[in-house]
């Protein structure tokens, strides 16, 4: 084995190696965080990580790298590297956490191979997040630093976004370093950085080329002497500063002509070594900056029989070409190997890569099919570049490693055509589609499921057509879905099979989603008895789910005994992930007929369920948090929820929900985010539907009223497209636009301009209310307590946009009431406009009641737009509130001083009155008032004197 360290004298960087010192000391004292170490290919961040894990005596540090291998990759690769050392560190800790969360054993060379489920993925990142938490201690915190970021491979991507929202009170530090030369465009490395360097925990340090100066430090270290200062300036010119660069250039020195570029210099250093040690090079450049020893020296071996191996290792360690690094040969920077490895003719590249070819099959030991697969794809050997693609994607399926799989499969796919007899594309195409699913690319999910039905046999299609449906649902493309389902039944006959049972179960569902009630309870039992007669417990465990759904509004009771039908049977065949969508459904079913507690319990219990089998960041897992937290607004909690970092788009419900205590509370960004979600509209109809009202009611608390109406307008055509044209949700989407219009049409007139323009408008959004509720509903359907209320809430929006006329008090009474089912929030709105209502038909003390109990509760849960809404109409119509005293100047009266203040923004005595809840001729008493206070003779006067005097705002 050779050992031996690699040389690089480390100068400079005091302001970095500070930062970093400071993340550590922090990280000790239980504030972790991760560090960004970016800077360009050569630049110095090893040799900035080596110094400062030398350095440190007070922390255990362990380094590990990502690897480039092309469009092939190694699933997690540096999390294993760190396992692997940790094990060497704290044995302990490693095996209490392997025992807790087994799917950590996965990234452990020699750990038993077991099956994996939906949920093994999320206990290995959980797994990694509690493992280093065990490792690191106060006072002597764990710093791992993973180098090389921008080419790690997707799961390692997620791996890290999941690691740096964890961070809590962890005695962790995070250290990951990146090329910034190397992220194009589209580099997938770019967002991430970008994503990550917006959280609150991370710094980002960014390691500038050397000066003039620092380059006469590092070329003194370097040799050991002083350089001349012709040579320092060249050097500095010539290497922009770069620490790789200036090396080479330094050490090259000797030769009598130095090369002008990079390309150059790289090759003038490689070509001063040993012939043989070239040799060796290029052997190793082929296979990438790292290569496992025993690898290299097999290939070498095969690539050039006479070559003296040993000897040459030793050479290409002396001379700092290779150098070891955690058990392997490293290249002291990738831009030498990639030097080297452009340096080969075609040919000749070609022989190297079977070399590693031939060894790799006779030796599967010397490296994983991932590696074969890399060189045997550029042999070119296609055969084994298919063979090892599929053997690459089985492994990543093992390691939970979706995106990598499909990343494989892809290869395989692409290679089946030009290799012969290479069987049917069937299986690979629908193992292609799950894969692209778990990696939550549903469109090409669904693109590779459809090329899959398309060239499958008659026995394989009915099956592979329910898959095909079931993706397709998941995007909400239903009637797509039921399409297939029904061509699946037609195909399959009616013989029971455990095919019939799922396609008819999976029609099911579809029906259910298109209000198609009466004939899918007709389907659903059939997909009962079919599931039944052929043991079929998952399909028979998914059609209860769709038969809950149908008798939920009608025998809310009876929906939950089939659920908890369903619920056994999933638990029976151990399929997680339907029990947690079941106890979703559960939650569900009990919100929807505004049973709250027990919604509440449901939802937590489902969270709790997710959180000890590790998926709590599933789809499902976070649908469970997003009903809870919905839950909880509903009941005034409008605490911040936090939302998980992912790397896909399936946070959905979760990430969505919480944009309802986000525009309660009036945080100042929910518009922007609101609305930029409108690209992804067609990705997901509640992203149009949340969002967009959401999005709606911000903009209208803003006082955009227009932009408010013109975005429910835009909501509600988007969503009868892919719904029915009545859609229940658009009875609170109206009520947010009748909201809006009201708002608007009451500041037309209090400035004395025409609102028949938004009266007239507000009419079409006041018929869609009373025709979705009038909506003939299926049988044993009915509105929940939720939609009624709404209902009523849109009709008293609906008056109040009309000018308030009698009987607007009762319509808002209405509204407080229906919303007292437990939807706190929406009874302390209704109470303010109640109150509202009632100064306009002259009943003071009632509404001073209402808006007292109004302003508590928005206070009590942090609804600051409508604390100040309140606060505001008790100043216009002079309430007395509890804890509230209306202010004033030593000259005017409160009042006097509001209606100064009208008069600055050019109102009339009547528009005057009418903000005010006064009349006319009041306000002008008070005009007159004023003038003879300020002793003037006008209005105008008036104003401008109280401006000087700062008696009303400057504005």
């Amino acid at each position: 084995m050779v050992r031996g360290p690699m040389s690089t004298p480390f100068v400079a960087r005091s302001e970095q190696v500070q930062s970093l010192r400071d993340a550590l000391h922090l990280a000790g004292s239980g504030v972790p965080g991760a560090v960004l170490l970016a800077g360009d290919a050569g630049v110095g961040k090893s040799a900035l990580l080596r110094h400062l894990a030398s350095t440190t005596s007070d922390a255990t540090v362990v380094v590990t790298h990502c690897v480039e291998l092309g469009e092939i990759g190694l699933p997690y690769l540096p999390f294993a590297e760190a396992v692997s050392r940790l094990r060497e560190v704290d044995p302990e800790a490693v095996a209490a956490t392997l025992e807790a969360r087994p799917a950590l054993g996965r990234l452990v060379r020699g750990a038993a191979g077991q099956g994996a489920d939906d949920g093994d993925q999320l206990q290995l990142f959980e797994g990694l997040a509690e493992l280093f938490a065990a490792v690191g201690r106060p006072g002597r915190p764990l710093l791992v630093a993973v180098e090389d970021a921008h080419w790690a491979d997707a799961s390692s991507r997620d791996v890290l976004r999941f690691l740096v929202t964890r961070l809590t009170s962890e005695n962790v530090l995070l250290v990951i370093s990146y090329r910034t030369d190397d992220l194009h465009r589209r580099h997938p490395w770019r967002p991430v950085a970008a994503e990550l360097a917006r959280h609150p925990r991370v710094t980002r340090v960014e390691l500038p080329p050397f000066t003039a100066d620092e380059v006469a430090q590092f070329a003194t270290a370097l040799t050991g002497h002083a350089v001349a200062e012709q040579t320092v300036r060249s050097v500095t010119e010539r290497s922009g500063g770069n620490a790789y660069f200036a090396q080479e250039l330094l050490e090259s020195a000797g030769s009598d002509e130095l090369p002008g570029s990079l390309a150059d210099v790289l090759r003038a250093r490689i070509e001063q070594v040993d012939p043989q040690v070239q040799q060796l090079a290029r052997v190793a450049a082929v296979a990438g900056r790292r290569v496992a020893e025993p690898l290299l020296r097999a290939a070498a071996h095969v690539a050039a029989p006479g070559l003296d191996v040993d000897t040459a290792l030793r050479e290409a360690v002396s001379s700092h070409v290779l150098g070891v690094e955690d058990g392997h040969l490293a290249f002291r920077h990738a831009l030498l190997a990639e030097a080297i490895a452009a340096d080969l003719l075609p040919g000749e590249r070609s022989s190297l890569h079977r070399a590693y070819v031939r060894v790799l099959r006779d030796d599967p030991a010397l490296g994983g099919p991932a590696e074969l697969a890399t060189h045997a794809l550029a042999a070119p050997d296609l055969p084994t570049a298919l063979e090892a693609s599929l053997a690459a994607a089985a492994q990543a399926r093992e390691l939970l490693a979706p995106q990598e799989e499909l990343r494989h499969l892809e290869v395989a796919l692409r290679l089946w055509d030009a290799v012969p007899d290479a069987g049917s594309r069937v299986a690979t195409l629908s193992a292609a589609a799950n894969a692209a699913a778990n990696a939550a690319r549903r469109d090409r999910a669904i693109q590779l499921a459809r090329s899959a039905v398309e060239i499958a046999d008659d026995d394989e299609r009915p099956r592979l057509r329910t898959r095909l449906a079931r993706h397709l649902q998941a995007m909400e493309r239903t009637k797509q879905a039921l399409q297939e389902t029904a061509l699946a039944l037609e195909e399959l006959g009616p013989a029971p099979c455990p095919d019939r049972a799922w396609a008819l179960a999976t029609h099911a569902r579809s029906l259910v989603w298109l209000d198609r009630d009466v004939e899918a309870f007709d389907v659903v039992q059939e997909a009962l008895n079919v599931a039944r007669n052929v043991g079929a417990l998952d399909a028979e465990s998914d059609a209860l789910t769709s038969l809950a759904l149908l008798v939920a509004s009608d025998d809310a009771d009876r929906a939950d005994e089939i659920l908890a039908q369903a619920l056994t049977a999933a638990r029976e065949v151990g399929d997680t992930t339907t029990e947690l969508r079941i106890l979703q459904n559960m939650a569900s079913s009990r919100y929807d007929v505004g049973d709250l507690d027990a919604a509440a319990e449901l939802a937590a219990t489902g969270v709790e369920r997710a959180r000890r089998t590790g998926l709590t960041n599933t789809m499902h897992g976070l649908d469970l948090s997003g009903y809870a937290a919905l839950v909880a607004y509903v009941r005034g909690d409008l605490s911040p929820v936090e939302v998980p970092e992912r790397a896909d788009d399936d946070g959905g419900f979760l990430d969505l929900v919480v944009l309802y205590a986000a525009t309660a509370r009036g945080d100042s960004d929910v518009v922007e985010r609101c609305l930029r979600l409108e690209p992804f509209w067609s990705r997901d109809t509640a992203i149009a539907h949340v969002a967009g009202g959401c999005g709606a009611d911000a903009l209208a608390w803003a006082g955009r009223y227009d932009e408010s109406v013109a975005l429910v307008d835009r909501v509600i055509a988007h969503l009868e497209k892919a719904w029915l044209p009545l859609f229940f949700a658009g009875i609170w989407l109206s009520s947010i636009a009748l909201a809006a219009l009201a708002d608007a049409a009451q500041d037309d007139r209090v400035r004395g301009r025409d609102a028949s323009a938004r009266v007239a408008d507000g009419e079409r959004f006041a018929a869609r209310i009373e025709q979705t509720a009038q909506r003939p509903l299926p049988p044993g359907r009915q509105v929940g307590p939720e939609g009624l209320a709404w209902i009523a809430r849109g009709r008293a929006e609906h008056a109040r946009l009309l000018g308030s006329p009698p009987g607007t008090v009762e319509l808002w009474r209405a509204a407080v009431e229906a919303f007292g089912y437990g939807y706190r929030y929406e009874v302390a709105r209704s109470r303010w406009r109640l109150a509202e209502a009632l100064l306009l038909a002259g009943d003071r003390d009632e509404a001073a009641a209402e808006a007292a109990l109004a302003l508590a509760e928005a206070e009590d849960m942090g609804a600051a737009p409508l604390a100040t809404a309140i606060r505001e109409l008790a100043r216009r119509g002079r309430l007395a509130l509890p804890g509230e005293r209306a202010g004033g100047t030593d000259v005017l009266t409160s009042r006097e001083a509001e209606v100064l203040e009208l008069v600055a923004q050019g109102l009339s005595n009547n528009q005057i009155g009418r903000r005010l809840f006064i009349s006319g001729k009041t306000v002008s008493v008070h005009v007159s008032n004023v003038l003879a206070k300020l002793e003037v003779s006008g209005r105008a006067e008036a104003v401008d004197v109280a401006h000087r005097r700062g008696l009303i705002g400057a504005g």
